[in-house]
């Protein structure tokens, strides 16, 4: 069992930055592969970045990519995403995944969930 909780969110104006942090419990962390997804209101939920179990690779939607980064400390069992110009369509709630592989674009692959952090950008 891996429980995950969100921070970070907040308001800011299009153009600035926020980082999310996604905290999980347990000392499995490192042997999973976890995940940013963000749902907007009435829209589906969708991927946003992905990371495999060590880090050495990531994945991101086209929509975030050059803006956004996604990393990883086991050690501090914690995964970030770092965005930059931050952009009013990216106003959603971003949740954080974790599955037992290397990282996925599919929502169906994550295993665990965290509740969510909204992220609101003004124009």
């Amino acid at each position: 069992q891996v429980q995950l909780v969100e921070s970070g969110g907040g308001l800011v104006q299009a153009g600035g930055s926020l980082r999310l942090s996604c905290t999980a419990s347990g000392r499995t962390f490192s042997r999973y592969g976890m995940g940013w997804f963000r749902q907007a209101p009435g829209k589906e939920r969708e991927f946003v970045a992905a990371i495999s179990w060590s880090g050495g690779s990531t994945y991101y939607a086209d929509s975030v990519k050059g803006r956004f980064t996604i990393s990883r400390d086991n050690a501090k069992n914690t995964m970030y995403l770092q965005m930059n110009s931050l952009k009013p369509e990216d106003t959603a709630v971003y949740y954080c995944a974790a599955e037992r592989g290397y990282g996925s674009r599919s929502k169906n692959e994550y295993d665990y969930w965290g509740q969510g952090t909204q992220v609101t950008v003004s124009s």
